[in-house]
């Protein structure tokens, strides 16, 4: 049986200020932007080259707080073009760290507290996730 995630609620204090953090500063896509209610509004938003998109917005029925979602990741080819042009674009990213293995890390949060981290994978990996799709 295939599992496929898909969308990933995140929770916002203010969902015009996280929409403009998701589109301008990070780049995803705004997939959705609707108001099937006046108490509700879903907005879907897609890392460029993800299947997985995330949902923001108001009326959604959870209980999360905003704030905490925690380490979520953005997996990239290029670690430190990623970081630059989320630098460029305003968002305040770490320095790039190494672990052992290859495998790299950058970190930054939304206006909200939620945070995600770029994730660069060594060459050799890489190739065998490319494999297996």
């Amino acid at each position: 049986m295939d599992m496929k995630l898909e969308l990933v609620p995140i929770p916002v204090s203010d969902v015009d200020r996280a929409k403009t953090f998701y589109v301008e500063k990070v780049g995803f896509n705004l997939d959705h932007d609707v108001r099937p209610s006046e108490t509700m509004r879903v907005i879907q938003l897609t890392p460029l080259g993800s299947a997985c998109s995330i949902v923001i917005g108001t009326g959604l029925g959870d209980k999360m707080q905003p704030g905490t979602v925690k380490g979520l990741h953005l997996v990239v080819a290029d670690i430190n073009k990623a970081r630059e042009a989320l630098a460029v674009r305003g968002v305040e990213v770490s320095e790039v760290d190494e672990y052992p293995g290859g495998i790299k890390y950058a970190y930054f949060s939304d206006p909200d507290g939620n945070s995600w981290a770029l994730q660069e994978m060594p060459p050799k990996h890489q190739q065998r996730l490319q494999g297996a799709i």
